[in-house]
């Protein structure tokens, strides 16, 4: 008996539904076609141990499966659940008659229980879209793909509730899942609070100056001056994430299996912090077969990189290309595949091998030539990717000790998403932008216009620390947002003089 069941294929952060067709006629042998990897291929011992600890025992017949498209490799252990489910119904021990309304997904364990899957909600997604009824998973990835309105998600623990499901002996409620309600209830919740930080009020102006027009930073400043502990903060004066962004972070973070067992949407901005030791494949996504990397998880987000010059520079010099294009993609021989990266990036380091250049209180201790060759390992354009570069000094004694709460991180968010909005505004007819650091060279001709006054200190700036035009670009670009902060339609000369002083870590300035 010829028969279809419905999976599905996650490439990039999309899906592809595959249609298993299971042909079982007389005879013994076993034959699993389609471009499947080996761990497909290795679903065959799987299903009949499964079967067997269920009570069912594996079909005595010659089968032959073919997973469509055939032009599509299929990958991982996801596939077992809907084969077996094929097999049961080829082997006519199973009502084959609604088999059609379901997309199944579910990786077997030997006892026949379900083990979760990656990618639940682009499969969800696509399922909907296809005009599947229900989407039959394990329940680990019920909540997950419940997000998604307009289809029933059955949460299953084994395969042999599936059996009893789709044979109608068994009832079984779809997961539902408040997505408004829970999104909104989780989106104030912080670990970690600006009021925790005393003094460095020049580098919280930096980080909001920075959060409100989602640019990048670099932090330089001797070792204990509270670089890590002000960026992990961050997220907690970013503006919340919108629906549409939650949704878009979430199926990153399922195709890469990051989401937490039985959670649904990620409610707040993701903040990556990879260790300097990181591969370039693990930092921009890849592989054999490819997966996102930490650049991609980071999107709408924050990517941390603490002691920057500790990254190799391949490393590094690998997400030149996303900074400007906000994706990333991924080429291999029979096929590409497109990952957003539109993240923040956040990084710091010493100002040399010592620590303690510029340090008020201890000396340097490093040769001649030592802190350029320290700023040598960090190239010219990506320093001139970094919108803000703050150097931080080591906080006194009397701040350390005050008791006084410093401002909490609600307050500074409020005004960070009133200028949010202010560009919202602005770029509404405008694809793709949504924030200043976005700004093409046509928007900032039209939405950045110094007058003389302000034109002339950044002509002085510009010469003395012998700026690239991408430092001229990025300069604007915060003065618009210094302007967005205090509601002023124009950018005054001032707002350029602070967006100016944010450059003065820049290669020729520092270490001289």
């Amino acid at each position: 008996m010829l028969v279809k069941s419905y999976a599905a294929a996650v490439q990039g952060i999309s899906a592809t539904i595959v249609t298993i067709e299971v042909d079982c006629t007389k005879g013994v042998q076993f034959f699993l076609v389609g471009l499947p990897d080996v761990a497909v291929r290795e679903s065959h011992e799987r299903i009949i141990s499964a079967l067997r600890s269920c009570g069912y025992k594996f079909p005595s017949y010659r089968i032959v499966i073919n997973m469509a498209p055939a032009d599509i490799r299929k990958e991982g252990s996801s596939y077992d659940l809907p084969l077996a489910i094929g097999i049961m119904a080829g082997a006519e021990e199973l009502d084959s008659s609604h088999l059609s309304e379901f997309l199944i997904m579910g990786e077997l364990s030997l006892d026949g229980s379900l083990l979760p899957i990656k990618g639940a909600l682009p499969i969800a997604l696509q399922a909907r879209e296809e005009g599947f009824k229900g989407l039959i998973l394990p329940r680990q990835n019920a909540r997950e793909a419940a997000v998604v309105g307009g289809i029933n998600v059955y949460g299953m623990d084994n395969i042999k509730e599936v059996i009893e499901f789709i044979n109608g002996k068994l009832q079984v409620e779809p997961t539902y899942v408040d997505t408004a309600a829970e999104f909104y209830a989780r989106q104030e919740t912080f670990e970690f609070d600006f009021s925790d930080v005393r003094g460095q009020e020049n580098v919280k102006r930096a980080l909001e100056v920075a959060a409100a027009g989602g640019h990048n930073l670099l932090m330089v400043g001797p070792p204990g001056s509270g670089k890590s502990m002000l960026a992990k903060r961050l997220p907690s004066i970013l503006p919340p994430l919108t629906l549409k962004e939650s949704l878009e972070t979430t199926k990153i973070h399922s195709v890469a299996g990051k989401m937490n067992k039985g959670s649904a949407l990620m409610a707040q901005r993701p903040f990556r912090a990879p260790h300097h030791t990181i591969s370039n494949v693990a930092m921009v996504g890849g592989g054999s077969f490819p997966q996102p990397g930490e650049i991609s998880l980071a999107h709408n987000g924050v990517l941390f990189l603490d002691e920057l010059p500790e990254f190799n520079r391949n490393v590094l010099e690998v997400m030149r290309q996303p900074l400007e294009d906000r994706e990333i993609t991924i080429s291999r021989a029979r096929f590409s595949v497109d990952y957003p990266a539109g993240f923040m990036l956040v990084s710091s380091m010493n100002p040399c091998p010592c620590g303690y250049y510029n340090h008020p209180d201890r000396p340097c201790l490093c040769p001649p030539g030592a802190v350029q060759k320290y700023m040598n390992r960090i190239s010219g354009p990506l320093l001139d990717r970094i919108d803000i570069q703050i150097e931080i000094v080591p906080v006194p004694f009397e701040k350390i000790s005050e008791r006084s709460p410093s401002e909490l991180s609600a307050k500074v968010r409020e005004r960070v998403i009133k200028a949010r909005a202010i560009q919202e505004a602005r770029f509404k007819d405008t694809e793709g932008i949504y924030c200043n650091a976005q700004m093409a060279p046509q928007q900032l001709h039209k939405y950045v216009t110094p007058d003389a006054v302000g034109m002339e200190r950044l002509r002085t700036a510009m010469n003395r620390l012998n700026l690239s035009a991408r430092a001229y670009d990025r300069i604007l670009k915060v003065s618009r947002t210094i302007a967005d902060l205090e509601g002023s339609e124009q950018v005054a000369s001032h707002h350029l003089s602070e967006a100016i002083n944010y450059r003065n870590l820049d290669r020729e300035s520092w270490g001289e």
